[in-house]
């Protein structure tokens, strides 16, 4: 009698979740992401694209310089480059291997070119957010520079039940996508490739994750600086070198991305795979897709290193850039370079029961790396999970909490670190399908409130991007006047 009434449960609840889903993920939310995209796009000028060289060297660059450079390390905070890193530990996740082999085996070749497009734009709603963030930003007891989406709702829109809105869903997320289902990859992934207990690992990672924890965003951003390069450094490596073992496909199937870049279905599949954080119903929720611009999250890393409004800015540039402009397009290029993707066979899954049986996109991309790489290939893949998922756990941990301070204050800290903690353990030795789906729902539900009040206040973004420029101009004309 307990199972059947568990089971009515869990129907009833995965029916409730559906309709949800299709709300969050739906037009309206969609809109909001295209509509965001494009205006920061043409009221900069395309800043992504006219200043690249700017962005770039005023992010990357700038952490080769000494330690007077403009972001060097301040005090209670971190520099630019470790809440980059941060930011990206919790982007960079298995949507970058997983993700977009689901949204090519749903769209084919062409929705690469769809990723890229998204991305593109993309790029400047990051930028927006994240400049807003710093525009917005308090300092906690500690004294430490704080910031999110939550502040500028509520400060900005004049909102603050819909800053609370968003924080709780950021803790569900956080808990969910950003934890247990990481957690579960995890195990699944050393249990599969070296029969490592699932209870041994949650405990083991739940150690790790505590540690990096009760050291703060100071101790996170050191481990995310060495640990973010190292997993993508080596990864791209891997990628590049399946594409250069079948260089001569390359021109076939970059003709190929652009012949079907506008079928409808490919269309559909490319915005599934840039993710846009697990949307558009066709696997990507089963992974933490691309580099969740419009989610309102990674400025919460940003803005720990209080970085001036502009240059926070432009790391929300370059994070977009490097995660889906760079990552995913060399897993899909790697898969379709390969020629593991039989076009023939997906396309007529696609749109019926058999899709659901198809292998998932870890094991797509899995099946390119081991055309070159061999046996080898699958571990590297296995291991590269493992690694993405661990930094998604870092990254998400320290999204959580500065939601949970905002919505219930800094004593309700410690209790969320517990309950963070043993919902690792918990990840990694349950059934998680249902948890996947709900995460990528409270995710979805993030992005009206965040660009709600990203649109909003579109004439701040405009106006201190201005100053920005006007301010260098008259640095540049006062150190070129005759003395």
């Amino acid at each position: 009698m307990g199972n059947l009434l568990t089971g009515y449960f869990s129907d009833w609840l995965r029916w409730c979740n559906t309709l949800l889903n299709r709300f969050a993920w739906g037009p309206a939310t969609l809109t909001l992401l295209a509509v965001s995209g494009l205006m920061f796009s043409f009221g900069t000028g395309f800043f992504q694209l006219r200043h690249i060289r700017l962005w770039w060297f005023s992010t990357l660059g700038a952490t080769f310089h000494s330690k007077n450079g403009p972001l060097c390390k301040r005090k209670s905070s971190i520099t630019g480059f470790q809440s980059a890193c941060t930011a990206l530990a919790a982007t960079l996740g298995t949507g970058n291997i997983a993700g977009v082999a689901t949204a090519i085996a749903a769209g084919g070749p062409g929705a690469v070119f769809w990723m890229w497009i998204s991305a593109f734009f993309g790029t400047m709603t990051g930028y927006a957010e994240n400049l807003l963030a710093g525009l917005y930003r308090g300092r906690n007891s500690k004294g430490e520079p704080i910031g999110g989406a939550m502040f500028y709702i509520e400060q900005g829109l004049g909102c603050r039940w819909l800053a609370l809105l968003f924080s709780f869903f950021c803790i569900l997320g956080s808990l969910g996508m950003g934890d247990m289902a990481q957690a579960n990859s995890i195990a699944t992934g050393l249990q599969d490739a070296f029969g490592v207990p699932p209870l041994l690992t949650g405990l083991a990672v739940a150690g790790a994750v505590g540690f990096a924890m009760l050291g703060g965003i100071q101790r996170m951003g050191r481990i995310t600086e060495r640990l973010v390069p190292f997993m993508a450094i080596g990864y791209t490596s891997a990628a590049v070198c399946v594409i250069l073992a079948n260089w001569q496909s390359v021109p076939e199937v970059l003709h190929s991305i652009l012949q079907q870049a506008f079928n409808l279905q490919a269309g559909l599949g490319g915005l599934a795979g840039y993710g846009m954080k697990q949307a558009l119903r066709v696997g990507v929720a089963r992974g933490v897709s691309s580099n969740e611009a419009g989610l309102g999250s990674s400025v919460m890393a940003n803005s720990a290193a209080g970085n001036p409004p502009v240059i926070q800015g432009m790391w929300g540039i370059f994070e977009v850039a490097v995660d889906t402009l760079l990552m995913c397009t060399l897993t899909a290029l790697a898969i379709l370079c390969s020629g593991v993707y039989d076009p023939v066979r997906y396309s007529t899954a696609l749109g019926t029961e058999a899709f659901s049986s198809l292998p998932n996109g870890a094991a797509l991309t899995a099946d390119a790396f081991r055309s070159v790489f061999g046996s080898g290939g699958g571990a590297l893949i296995a291991v590269s999970l493992m690694l993405f998922a661990f930094s998604t756990l870092l990254g998400w941990s320290y999204y959580g909490e500065r939601a949970v301070e905002y919505l219930f204050g800094p004593k309700a800290l410690v209790p969320y670190k517990l309950l963070y903690l043993t919902c690792i353990v918990i990840g990694c030795v349950a059934r998680l399908d249902l948890v996947w789906q709900i995460s990528d729902t409270f995710n979805g539900l993030m992005v009206p409130p965040n660009l709600l009040a990203v649109l909003w206040l579109s004439p701040q973004v405009f106006r201190e991007t201005r100053r920005f420029f006007r301010t260098k101009a008259n640095q540049r004309c006062t150190e070129t006047a005759p003395m």
